[in-house]
Parts: C-alpha cells; sequence; structure tokens
C-alpha cells in the first residue's frame, strides 16, 4: 500500500482511524497516530452552530495539539449550514473538512443527515458543490453503498463527489439499513474505486492485517478505514501496516506493553476531559482494552464504581499485578488478544 495524497497532505500510509462518535476524541486520535495511524479524523460535530456551546461540542473542537493533517467530520442536511460549518472549523484549525453520509444512527438520519442524504443525490450534490466552494483545503466525503440493498447508489453519489471536488473518499461496505449486522460487501466499494479517479478506503469489519491485506486485494482501493477493531486495541494501526509491508505478523503485545498503553491513554482522557467526565469516559476504554483478557468482567464491575482518578489507575495497576502473578504460576496467558 503506497502513500496516499489528500489535496497537499501526503499521509505515511493509507491506514485511517475512523471518525466515531464519543470514542475518537483527542486523546484516542493522538494515541492512534503514536501506534501507526496514517492519518485521524475526529469525531463528528454538527453543522448547526446554534449547539456548539455545549461542552461535548467545545471539547470535540479542540484541534490543538492534533497531528497533521487535522481532519474534521461535520454532519448535517442544509447545504449552507454545512458550508459555514465548515468554514467555522476551518477558523479554528481543521485541514481537511470531511461531511458524513455515512452515518446510520436514527438521531442522526431522522434528521436527513448522514446516510439518510443518499435517498436524495440532488441534496448531495448541493452540499458537497456548497462546501468545497465554501473552503480552501480537501473536503472528502463518508458515504455507505446505499440507503437498502435495492437502492445501492454508492457509484452514482461517488461521481457526484468526483465533480463537486471532493479529493477523497471512504464507503462504507454496507447500506443504511443494514446499520452494523450481518459482513460487509467489498464488491460495490472495487467498482467505486474502478469509476472515480480520486482516493478510494475502504470500511467495514477490518479487523486483522489478514483482512486488510483481502480487502485491499478485493477492492483496489488506495487505503482502508478502522473504526470499531480500534477500540481498545489501537495498536492494530501498526499490525496492519508491518504485515502489508513486511507480509510478516508483529508478536502479540506482551502484557506489560497493553499495561503502558492503557494506563497513558487513562492519564491523557483524566488531562483532558477532568476528573469528573474523564473518570466516566475512562470505563469504556477500559473494558474494551481488557474485554479479552481473564477476569476483566469482574473488575469491570469494580472498575465502573469507581469515582476518582488515582484509584481507576491504581485498579488497573492492580489487574495486570495479578495477571503477571497468574502467568508465574502458570495461571495465565503472558500476551493480550
Amino acid at each position: 500500500m503506497s502513500a496516499v495524497r489528500i489535496g497537499p497532505y501526503t499521509l505515511q500510509n493509507g491506514l485511517v482511524l475512523a471518525p466515531m462518535a464519543g470514542v475518537t476524541d483527542q486523546p484516542f486520535r493522538q494515541l492512534c497516530k503514536q501506534l501507526g495511524a496514517g492519518l485521524v479524523v475526529s469525531e463528528m460535530v454538527t453543522s448547526d452552530m446554534s449547539l456548539w456551546n455545549s461542552r461535548k461540542s467545545r471539547l470535540r473542537m479542540i484541534h490543538e495539539g492534533d497531528p497533521e493533517p487535522r481532519s474534521v467530520q461535520i454532519a448535517g442536511g442544509d447545504a449552507q449550514m454545512l458550508a459555514d460549518a465548515a468554514r467555522a472549523n476551518v477558523e479554528l484549525g481543521a485541514q481537511i473538512i470531511d461531511i458524513n453520509m455515512g452515518c446510520p444512527a436514527k438521531k442522526v438520519c431522522n434528521k436527513a443527515a448522514g446516510s439518510a442524504l443518499l435517498k436524495d443525490e440532488v441534496l448531495v450534490n448541493e452540499i458537497l458543490q456548497a462546501v468545497v466552494a465554501a473552503v480552501d483545503v480537501p473536503v472528502t466525503l463518508k458515504i455507505r453503498t446505499g440507503w437498502d440493498r435495492q437502492n445501492k447508489n454508492g457509484l452514482t453519489v461517488a461521481k457526484i463527489a468526483e465533480q463537486a471536488g471532493i479529493t477523497a473518499l471512504a464507503v462504507h461496505g454496507r447500506t443504511r439499513a443494514d446499520l452494523y449486522t450481518g459482513e460487509a460487501e467489498y464488491d460495490t466499494i472495487a467498482a467505486i474505486k474502478q469509476a472515480v479517479s480520486i482516493p478510494v478506503f475502504a470500511n467495514g469489519d477490518i479487523d486483522s492485517p489478514e483482512k486488510a491485506r483481502q480487502v485491499l486485494h478485493a477492492t483496489g482501493v488506495d487505503g482502508l478505514l478502522i473504526g470499531r477493531a480500534a477500540q481498545g486495541r489501537p495498536w492494530i494501526f501498526r499490525e496492519i501496516e508491518h504485515f502489508l509491508r513486511t507480509g510478516e505478523t508483529l508478536p502479540a503485545l506482551e502484557l506489560f506493553e497493553v499495561e503502558r498503553i492503557l494506563l497513558e491513554h487513562l492519564a491523557a482522557l483524566h488531562a483532558f476531559y477532568g476528573d469528573v467526565m474523564g473518570v466516566r469516559i475512562a470505563r469504556k476504554h477500559v473494558g474494551w482494552y481488557l474485554a479479552t483478557l481473564p477476569g476483566a468482567r469482574e473488575f469491570r464491575a469494580h472498575f465502573n464504581r469507581l469515582e476518582d482518578t488515582e484509584a481507576q489507575c491504581a485498579n488497573v495497576r492492580e489487574f495486570f499485578a495479578g495477571r503477571y502473578k497468574s502467568l508465574e504460576t502458570g495461571d495465565g496467558e503472558g500476551v493480550a488478544a
């Protein structure tokens, strides 16, 4: 997989952290970039600027200290509002604007945004034209293969996007109706890649180095978006990059490496959000990191009742100390899954 260009930016590789609401905050973006991602994309920001005063929105728009190029995803269904939101985010430091036409969540689709927009190709074109004209940075687009399996218009939307000046396109291999169920299909993505000349990224079910290679071969795309598989496993980018470059599988992380990465992530969450919100957000991340380790369920039941930063960090160290002891006595496994 060769380097990918998005406008004036050359990515170190074509592995992209997919934007995920409530997950791809600044601490997680910085961590994934350190662990091999070629590009990281911020959480989705609404195009309705009247809602930007909430604490959640303000935190999503902090770009200082983010790895460059800084890519910010916006969502909405009104062309002028999206254009204004794009312009405002560029003023705040965004270097790439990504438009969401892929989110299947009801609260997004019910507002005629996200993947709901795929139903209206005229509106899609109007939005893309307006946003591209509003900013002087690259504009990228994320879509699904269509609205449902009877209405797979991803190929048509891809052509509209290229004509409108979109510089790169990510395609999730499911329709809006599929949500996240079943298996992603890659034939539509392959057809889109053949039909347009802009960089195309495949998304959906890419959860291992072997699957990454399989999807690249099946689609011919320029890069891959990785979302849910990075939760609790941000080093997946390093694993995939190494495998694609050398054909060799990296050894699984030792427990002490998982502990180090997790504690660094916890410290960054607490620093970014403050004690109260940081403690709350840390709970889900810790659950993802430890999901495959023995004793994780019992640990989480206790961990999720902890209310302060120091207690959380001490509890994580205690959990890993127990795992090391199990290794010494032969009762546990020595590597993370």
